[in-house]
């Protein structure tokens, strides 16, 4: 249930139409944390709809006609799964399950046919990413003994007392299938991002850092841990991010990712290796115009990574021996094996893939195949048809830089009629828009669809920042948050009009988090917006230094902390400018967001309201940064919706 803090609301302006779209994209099933039997013959996947928070296991071959079936688990109430991950030989699937236990999740193991279903821990703590021992006897998972986890996404717990006195570090856990003992095989004083076992089954690859772990990720290094000894030994100290580390299939060195990365489980880069001994670091693809998002090593000399290229994907094979590359697929849709929404993975041998596709115009569905022959495994979504226009690619030139965005126009156009455009900016910084069908996500991009739907042409551009264009044009925006990247995008908006019949005064921008603060940013260094709706967005860099919960991920950015050069932060904070907004603006943000605190968007709205600027504030309770409760993500698309209406309209 949504409760709204410091608001007056106007009244939603809920048409028919509007709630078909929401009921529509609610009935969407989505497929989420793909995972592929080494063998390549059977898939599993998490599967939920949109308008739900129940999620379970199904198994289908890759091969045949078969339907995909639901991992039948004897339960009382809501089920929750996670992360499937197949045994070696095959045979057997493991996976988390929240199963009748409320929000404790534990692991099971069922047969690759979906049979024999068994509960095989008794955890009390958060856990994830199951990984099995290459020989089959072991399987290892993050484990959070006592205490909750999930990452700087969810709704920060409440804190009181004395603050900073322990952490509740995440640790690898490694469970013996046969005598069912668990224990704790990395040090208590780290906390475990990822991991990976070593060929011998004798160590563990991991990217870890010293607790807090949701503020340290950025800082992490890539330690190599002793399984028998419990001892951690750094290899690698990177200048930027790391990520995806794994072992090559002989045991003598680690390939892992490398860039500027502004949050957790949304990876791009280079691709790098080290020896394991942490030697020999090397650069892979020095230069390489995009960003490498996970990566499988396939044979001591071959490395297959999937990679953002532009505002798409591609599959591309490195050759070690000459450091050539070799792209094998590319499309304009969204692939990435590793993270927090993996939707592709791959067979040892490398021949078959499976991969959940989808785009502006297509629905979520499962595939699997070789590449360039992937059957759909999936049909759940055959009857959603968009109500919405279909996207283009756009692409523009600002200060030397080459942009891409896409482009939805309203569902329906009538000749000589001009309409309204919202430019809608993504997060991150460091991430980028790929062509997705506008439900999950916390129905984030169900706004894409119900502007559209409304009358209303879309843009989502991809400035200096962004991923897909390689690590220079990442870190183009370095000391100049909200600068180049505007300029970037107010071109692309120059260019959208100059294409399309988009009418120049009534133009609206929104965005969340990274968006959100370039939302708050644009109203205060231009006019030319009649609506702006700033989602958990950021108003003062300096004050959001000391209040955010993750603030190592600041550094690499602005290149110091605040309290070394506070006027790095005061040039890029829109309080700084806020006299200028004349832009009617809704501020939106979750109670509980630790990355972007509500406090943030309280003194945005505080400031505008002070000044008689149109604003409202809408605070979701107990929400964090990602929504999570169906009820208030529709709402937020719809109060979305109807303040672009009142002011673009």
């Amino acid at each position: 249930m949504k409760h709204f803090l410091l608001a007056c609301l106007f009244p939603a302006l809920l048409t028919a139409q509007n709630l078909q779209l929401t009921e529509q994209l609610g009935k969407t099933v989505l497929y989420d944390d793909i995972a592929l039997s080494p063998d390549g013959a059977h898939v599993a996947w998490v599967q939920s709809t949109a308008a739900t928070t129940s999620k379970q296991t199904y198994i289908r071959g890759t091969t045949g006609n078969a339907p995909a079936a639901m991992v039948n688990i004897a339960t009382t109430g809501e089920r929750t799964d996670f992360d499937p991950a197949w045994s070696p030989d095959s045979k057997t699937l493991a996976f988390f399950s929240a199963a009748g236990e409320k929000d404790q999740r534990q692991l099971w193991t069922v047969n690759a046919d979906g049979s024999d279903p068994k509960k095989i821990t008794h955890l009390k703590g958060y856990a994830a990413r199951p990984r099995w021992s290459h020989d089959g006897k072991q399987i290892a998972f993050l484990y959070i003994e006592g205490a909750g986890g999930g990452g700087p996404l969810m709704a920060a717990p409440t804190t009181t007392g004395v603050i900073d006195t322990a952490f509740h570090n995440q640790r690898i856990a490694v469970l013996d299938i046969a005598s069912g003992v668990l224990r704790q095989v990395s040090p208590g004083n780290l906390h475990i991002y990822d991991y990976d076992w070593s060929p011998d089954d004798r160590m563990f690859v991991t990217t870890a850092a010293f607790g807090p772990g949701d503020n340290n990720w950025w800082i992490a290094q890539i330690y190599k841990i002793d399984i028998a000894k419990g001892n951690a030994t750094s290899i690698y100290k990177p200048s930027l991010q790391v990520a995806v580390p794994r072992w090559s299939p002989d045991g003598k060195s680690v390939a892992f990712i490398e860039g500027l990365m502004s949050d957790e489980g949304f990876h791009g880069g280079d691709l790098f290796t080290v020896s394991a001994a942490g030697h020999d670091v090397v650069n892979r693809t020095p230069g390489r115009k995009s960003s490498v998002s996970s990566l499988f090593w396939q044979t001591p000399d071959r490395i297959l990574f999937t990679e953002y290229v532009g505002g798409g994907s591609a599959i591309s094979e490195l050759t070690l021996a000459n450091n050539s590359v070799r792209t094998i697929w590319k499309g304009a849709e969204g692939l990435y094996a590793f993270g927090n929404f993996p939707n592709f993975a791959l067979s040892k041998d490398g021949k078959v893939f499976s991969v959940v596709r989808s785009s502006y115009e297509t629905p979520p569905e499962v595939w699997a195949g070789p590449t360039g022959e992937w059957r759909q495994l999936t049909a759940n979504n055959s009857g959603q048809i968009p109500t919405w226009g279909k996207a283009e690619n756009l692409e523009w030139t600002n200060d030397g830089f080459s942009i891409q965005g896409w482009l939805l126009p309203p569902a329906k156009l009538e000749s000589g009629k001009k309409y309204p455009m919202v430019v809608l900016i993504h997060g991150g910084p460091s991430s980028v828009t790929t062509p997705e069908w506008p439900a999950g996500f916390g129905m984030s991009r169900a706004i894409v669809a119900a502007l559209s739907s409304r009358g209303y042409y879309v843009l989502l551009p991809n400035p200096r920042g962004s991923y897909g264009q390689g690590e220079a044009f990442t870190r183009a925006n370095m000391k100049d948050f909200g600068a180049g990247d505007l300029r970037d995008i107010l071109a692309g908006v120059d260019a959208a009009i100059e294409k399309y019949p988009i009418d120049p005064a009534r133009l609206g921008v929104t965005g969340w988090s990274y968006g959100g603060f370039m939302t708050m940013w644009t109203v205060t260094q231009t006019n030319r917006f009649r609506g702006a709706v700033a989602g958990a967005g950021i108003a003062n860099w300096q004050s959001y230094y000391g209040q955010n919960l993750i603030d190592q991920w600041m550094i690499p950015f602005f290149g110091a902390s605040v309290y070394d050069d506070p006027a790095v932060y005061e040039k890029s904070s829109p309080i700084h400018y806020i006299r200028k907004v004349k832009t009617p603006t809704l501020v939106i943000v979750g109670e509980r967001d630790a990355e972007c605190p509500s406090s943030q968007s309280y003194e945005f709205w505080h400031a505008l309201r002070t000044l008689g600027v149109p604003t409202q504030l809408i605070v979701y309770s107990g929400e964090g940064h990602l929504f999570l409760q169906p009820a208030n993500q529709t709402d937020r698309m719809d109060q979305t919706v109807a303040w672009f209406d009142k002011y673009l309209k």
